[in-house]
């Protein structure tokens, strides 16, 4: 949980504002949270959101509530989801940017790396299936540099 709430926090991003109500949305209290939120801890699931909205009231948000922002807020293209694992999606702000998730399967790490990686191998499915490949939206499962040292030298 993180200390202190989210109350105001979105100001950090000043057009976030913006974009929420040019989208057609309202810029209600629970989004405003949920989108501050996001904006300090970078990447959440639901669950993780629902505990941060809540820190420094001693309470949580229902989790139907941020479920249901979510959804409004990735239709309205302001929120990104991503699959990391089998669990429930790990969410963050738009302005994050496009990128690959790369998740350690020993220590659970989940580290980011340029989309642009990956430009060879979506071409190479392309030219080979004809399939359009979206990577943004899964994480690559192997292990961090630390996990690979350590199996090397276990010592």
């Amino acid at each position: 949980m993180v200390p202190g709430g989210y109350r105001g926090a979105v100001s950090a991003h000043p057009d976030l504002e913006a974009r929420v109500r040019a989208s057609g949305l309202r810029m209600t209290q629970p989004r405003r949270r949920i989108l501050a939120a996001l904006a300090a801890l970078g990447h959440a699931t639901p669950e993780q959101l629902a505990a941060a909205v809540g820190a420094g009231e001693g309470r949580g948000a229902a989790l139907s509530t941020v479920y249901r922002n979510l959804e409004a807020l990735t239709e309205a293209g302001l929120v990104r989801h991503t699959h990391l694992d089998h669990a429930a999606p790990s969410y963050h702000l738009d302005e994050h940017g496009l990128h690959l998730h790369l998740v350690c399967t020993s220590c659970g790490v989940v580290q980011e790396a340029p989309l642009a990686l990956a430009d060879g191998l979506r071409a190479r499915l392309a030219t080979d299936h004809g399939f359009t490949a979206d990577l943004t939206h899964t994480g690559l499962r192997g292990q961090c540099a630390a996990c690979s040292r350590a199996q090397e030298d276990p010592s």
